[in-house]
């Protein structure tokens, strides 16, 4: 398991644009992506559950990645969020 830890830059936090994006993303990978905010979990493949996190804007998650060619996949994740959030 890989993982890294991020501070939500968007002054709008993780919302529902971001939150669609980031699903896509982590369906199209070849492992679990999990992010975990204040001791909650959630499937980054489920836009629901991402937005069930209420991530808001200088809040640090941490994303984990599970599952096949891990170290791309973090490096993919961890550069999409510095794009997107």
């Amino acid at each position: 398991m890989k993982e890294f830890n991020y501070v939500i830059k968007d002054s709008a936090g993780i919302h529902a644009r971001p939150a669609g994006l980031l699903a896509k993303k982590a369906a199209a990978c070849g492992a679990d992506v999990t992010i975990v905010k204040g001791g909650k979990e959630a499937a980054a493949k489920k836009l629901l559950a991402i937005m069930s996190l209420c991530v808001k804007c200088g809040d640090e998650i941490t994303v984990k990645v599970n599952g096949g060619d891990e170290e791309a996949v973090c490096a993919d994740m961890k550069a999409f969020f510095e794009e997107n959030l």
